[in-house]
Formats: structure tokens, C-alpha cells, sequence
């Protein structure tokens, strides 16, 4: 009885850490974007808000960390036409060390996103889109690395950047 619950429990906590990877999705074929093809992929971090108690990340390290989650999701596209990216960090809390047993602040990430349409040669949003992300709060006394946390929060940051692209379709000739 004790091995069937044990193998429960496992199976269930694996199927919780693969839900949480940002990334899972990207083995799968990418969603329809229409023409999309992705041009310059610009991401800054100058002054971004620090949130208190974070981990301090440089600029460098979001532009690598960004532009890599920025590229991994949106380079399988083939479409035609092509869009660039402008992002900017502008508020982020990496997560400190976990003390077992108190809750700490789970890790968030802020950015303003732009999209370009090259061929038109305009923003296709006016407003720049503003997104938010949280990290995965462990509670267990463990917390990820900084690098695993930029990653993370870059990567979650994309996805989101994704979902708010398809809920454009008309920017990307989506059929409807």
C-alpha cells in the first residue's frame, strides 16, 4: 500500500515540475502566428526597479537570458512578413535563499513589450503591452539558482508575450 501511494506521490510531483517548465511547449509544433517570421529580437535593462530582499541580476544578463527565450519561442516561425521585438525590464524580484518553513517572495519579472511590423515600418501596438510574470514559489527550503530563476522568468515572459500576440490575429493574417 505504502509503494502505491509513494508512486502516486512521485508521478504527481513530476507531473507538477513538467507544468511549471515554460519551456515544455516549445517540442511541440509552434501555434499558427500567420506570416510571422521574427526580425530584430531587442531586449534593455537600464534602471529597471529592484524589487527589496532580490537577487541583483546586470543588464547583460537580461539581455542574454531575454533574448534567448525570446528567440527559442518565437525563431520556429517561417512565415513571410517579418516583426522585432523591443522589450524593456522594468521591475524584477530574484528570490533569495528559502528559509524552511517562511514564506520568502516568490521571483517576478515586469517588461513592456513592442511589436514592428518591418514591411509596414510601424509599432503595431500604440501602447506598449505591459506583462507580469511570477516564478514558482517552492516552499521546501530550496530556491533556484539566479540563472535558473533569469531563465525562467524570460522564458514565462515569452510565453506570455505569445499568448498576447495571438489574441491579435489580425496583426499576422491568422485565419479566423
Amino acid at each position: 500500500m505504502f509503494r502505491a501511494i509513494k508512486a502516486v506521490l512521485i508521478l504527481a510531483l513530476m507531473a507538477m515540475v513538467a507544468a511549471c517548465d515554460p519551456t515544455a511547449d516549445l517540442v511541440d509544433p509552434p501555434v499558427d502566428l500567420g506570416d510571422f517570421r521574427m526580425g530584430h529580437n531587442i531586449t534593455v535593462a537600464r534602471d529597471p526597479e529592484i524589487l527589496p530582499g532580490s537577487r541583483k541580476a546586470t543588464e547583460a544578463e537580461w539581455q542574454k537570458a531575454m533574448t534567448g527565450a525570446i528567440a527559442a519561442r518565437f525563431g520556429r516561425y517561417e512565415g513571410a512578413r517579418l516583426y522585432h521585438f523591443g522589450i524593456s525590464i522594468d521591475a524584477y524580484n530574484l528570490a533569495a535563499i528559502d528559509i524552511p518553513g517562511v514564506p520568502t517572495p516568490k521571483s517576478a519579472l515586469g517588461v513592456t513589450v513592442t511589436v514592428w511590423d518591418d514591411a509596414k515600418g510601424i509599432k503595431l501596438n500604440e501602447k506598449a503591452k505591459v506583462i507580469t510574470v511570477f516564478g514558482i514559489f517552492s516552499g521546501a527550503g530550496i530556491q533556484p539558482t539566479k540563472q535558473v530563476q533569469l531563465d525562467n522568468l524570460s522564458a514565462l515572459a515569452a510565453k506570455s508575450v505569445e499568448n498576447w500576440l495571438l489574441e491579435n490575429p489580425e496583426w499576422f493574417s491568422i485565419p479566423q
